[in-house]
């Protein structure tokens, strides 16, 4: 009896080879089934480069992402109205309320700013203030284009502020300072 229990235990090589490719037939299948619904749900998502929508996102995704500007330096400057600052540096932020930002043309969110008078919002603007950074991000702009920019938003809530005039040229002149080694003009005599 001994002799016909160790040879019932005892597996051929041809049992074994089939043992183990039974053993890894069903992970394989399960991971092929897995594989194929895969491949089958990314074919129904094919995406839409027919619409509008699809083609500002091709678009917007190729462009360039630095603009080459030569720009003279003595090239007089010229002056941004609030709008136009307004719709390239603060529409991001006060268009959409983000971060806090009062938003355009919302009289609750500017209520209380208001009140504190069109000085302190111009000086709050040009040196930033909370989330806000200083010029709205934009170094380039001027003190006027920043208070024009203040103006049109506050207006916008319904303020009465006037956007300030550029000074005149003459005005610009009197007040640039002498390099130290400009000539300097003598008195006349008399």
């Amino acid at each position: 009896m001994a002799d016909s229990h160790a040879k019932m235990t005892q597996a051929t090589p041809q049992e074994i080879i089939i043992s183990i490719l039974a053993g890894l037939l069903a992970p394989l299948l399960a991971i092929f089934l897995i594989v194929q619904l895969v491949l089958d749900i990314q074919a129904e998502h094919k995406p839409d480069t027919s619409s509008e929508a699809a083609q500002k996102a091709t678009l917007n995704r190729i462009k360039p992402f630095a603009k080459l500007a030569a720009i003279d330096a003595n090239a007089p400057r010229v002056e941004k109205a609030g709008q136009e600052v307004y719709e390239a540096v603060c529409s991001s932020c006060h268009g959409s309320g983000a971060l806090g930002a009062p938003k355009f043309d919302s009289r609750g969110d500017w209520g209380g700013r208001l009140g504190q008078g069109y000085t302190i919002l111009v000086k709050h603007a040009i040196e930033g203030l909370r989330q806000m950074p200083p010029r709205g991000g934009d170094d380039d702009l001027s003190d006027i284009e920043v208070a024009r920019a203040v103006a049109y938003l506050a207006n916008s809530a319904g303020a009465k502020f006037k956007e300030p005039e550029a000074p005149a040229p003459a005005a610009q002149a009197a007040a640039a300072p002498v390099a130290d080694n400009a000539p300097v003009a003598a008195p006349a005599d008399k």
